[in-house]
Order: C-alpha cells, then sequence, then structure tokens
C-alpha cells in the first residue's frame, strides 16, 4: 500500500528557503575576494540549496528543473581553476599569482575585476559538483 504524504509545508517553504540561500551563496561568492566568502563556501551553500529542493520535490522533479551532470561541473569547475592559475605564466610571473583591474560597468560604476574572482569560480563549480555528485551517490545506493 502506498501512502501519498502531505508535504505541502515542505515544498512551499522550501521555494522560499532555497532562494534566500542561492542569494546568499552569490553574496558569499562576491564577498569572498575582500571578506569571509568565496568559491569554496559559497559552493557549500549553493549545494544545501539544491539537496533541500532534492528532498522536498524528489530527484525526478529537480532533474526535469536542474538538467545539470555534476560529475561535469566538476570538471569545468577545476579547468577554470587550473587556467586561471597557468594564466600567470603568460604574464611571466608565478603559478597563482594575483591582480585585478578597474572597469566601469554602466549601473554599477566602477568595480573591481579580478583574477581571483575566476579563481573562485572554479572553486566553486568544483565544490557544487563534488559535493552533489557525492550526496547523490549516497542517495541511490539501496544496499
Amino acid at each position: 500500500m502506498h501512502v501519498k504524504t502531505n508535504d505541502l509545508i515542505l515544498k512551499t517553504f522550501t521555494v522560499l528557503i532555497s532562494f534566500i540561500l542561492f542569494g546568499f551563496a552569490v553574496h558569499l561568492f562576491f564577498a569572498g575576494h575582500n571578506e569571509p566568502g568565496g568559491g569554496f563556501v559559497g559552493g557549500l551553500m549553493t549545494s544545501a540549496a539544491i539537496l533541500l529542493m532534492y528532498m522536498a520535490y524528489g530527484e525526478k522533479t529537480v532533474n526535469k528543473v536542474l538538467p545539470i551532470d555534476f560529475k561535469l561541473l566538476i570538471i569545468i569547475g577545476l579547468a577554470i581553476a587550473v587556467l586561471t592559475g597557468i594564466g600567470s605564466f603568460v604574464f611571466n610571473q608565478p603559478f597563482l599569482s594575483h591582480t585585478f583591474t578597474y572597469v566601469n560597468l554602466p549601473i554599477f560604476g566602477e568595480v573591481e575585476l579580478a583574477t581571483a574572482l575566476f579563481f573562485d569560480l572554479g572553486v566553486y563549480l568544483t565544490v557544487i559538483g563534488v559535493t552533489m555528485t557525492i550526496i547523490l551517490t549516497i542517495s541511490r545506493d539501496r544496499n
């Protein structure tokens, strides 16, 4: 006998909480250069939001909404991080040397653009990929 649970409250609050978690993850990601945060913590927060959606809506539904291959995300993240580090060799600098410049954006005005941001992006994607791959693999293991 299959009992259908009424998880309306969980699904309703998941939308709100996931939105807050994603927003905080973006804040942590961009604040990480000058304040506590960065790609690692931002990736963990994003993984928490995605995990909450998996718990509330189930694997089939979330995979339709977020058709992401998390193993591929690991490769893309590692490639971005390594290429950022190797990019310093182009300018005859030590591996993972950091530099920055300022650019003027129409709405935001003068904004700092740093190479650390690209490295953090690689870390961010790698952390999401690894975390979600581990959690989904464990959840699929029925033994």
